[in-house]
């Protein structure tokens, strides 16, 4: 391990926060563009914007408030790094006041560094893992060094937790509600953003044991649109989640003909079953809802960072 590495590991582990790695196998739509539109480069209004990026087999989404605000949960991978950081800037994304890394999986974290060295964050939250399950991989070790060249602090990220926005938003954290997981997956910061009337469940790769700790908090659980946990994976989207939650629209980011069958297609026929508008990263690019507190709207076909 590189000295910078293993002294920020050091600092990180007198702090007590640990995460952990490893390679892991509304109305009607409005018409489809091709690219960022004009009128997408910056949150106008009142209206809350929140991009399901398209980052292929990843997770990425960003939140942007109508007070300047932005939240980033999750990144990508590190193939797509540079593109994120870019296409972030085309909208206008001079600081990330809050940055979310719901797990850390590659395929969440992969692009992180690269945003924290090239853009001014507020505050990281990540959540707290097992000493034992410390990470050794490039991309961790990547991530760590740029917080501490930063000189960022980590907020350890656990259910309860309300992470203070402006205005009519409200950002809460549903999980994880546990200490020790077996399944790094089940670490995953669960977030529900509201907005006005309206509500928005980020899940990370959340699979079902941390659905059912959820369920047993007696969290309210209902939203407008979620997004399905671990890709539209089996693991995730159970259909006790799924009834609690009772979304209208469902989003899922996963990679075109990836290798992991995502998304599973008995997840997609429950969706299907409960009336839930389904929306897919990897059949309609990058996906944008806009949200003006009393409704939201979407748009498909915004930028992609692996099909252009």
């Amino acid at each position: 391990m590189p000295l910078p590495a293993l002294a920020a590991l050091l600092v990180l582990a007198a702090a007590g926060w640990f995460l952990n790695t490893r390679p892991q196998e509304a109305p009607a739509p409005q018409a489809a563009t091709s690219s960022v539109s004009a009128s997408a480069q910056i949150a106008s209004g009142k209206q809350a914007m929140i991009y399901y990026l398209d980052v292929g087999q990843g997770d990425s989404e960003l939140i942007r408030l109508p007070g300047g605000e932005n939240i980033l949960i999750d990144t990508g991978t590190g193939e797509t790094a540079d593109k994120l950081v870019s296409l972030l800037q085309e909208l206008g994304v001079k600081r990330v006041d809050h940055l979310i890394a719901t797990h850390p999986h590659e395929d969440h974290i992969g692009g992180m560094e690269s945003v924290v060295r090239k853009i001014p964050v507020g505050k990281i939250y990540m959540p707290k893992v097992a000493d034992k399950q410390i990470p050794t991989t490039r991309t961790y070790e990547g991530l760590i060094d740029a917080i501490s060249d930063k000189k960022l602090k980590i907020t350890q990220a656990k259910a309860g937790m309300t992470i203070p926005l402006s205005g009519q938003a409200k950002l809460e954290l549903l999980a994880p509600n546990g200490t020790r997981y077996d399944d790094l997956n089940n670490y995953s910061v669960v977030a529900k953003l509201t907005y006005g009337q309206k509500t928005f469940l980020f899940t990370g790769d959340a699979e079902k044991l941390s659905e059912k700790e959820m369920l047993g908090k007696n969290y309210d659980l209902k939203c407008d649109v979620l997004k399905c946990g671990h890709h539209g994976s089996s693991s995730s989207t159970s259909a006790a989640f799924l009834k609690a939650v009772s979304p209208q629209f469902a989003v899922i980011s996963c990679g075109l003909n990836n290798d992991y069958g995502h998304p599973n297609k008995d997840v997609l026929s429950r969706l299907q079953k409960a009336g839930v508008k389904v929306y897919r990263t990897d059949l309609q690019g990058t996906i944008l809802a806009r949200c003006d507190g009393k409704s939201i709207t979407f748009e498909t076909g915004q930028k992609s960072l692996v099909k252009d």
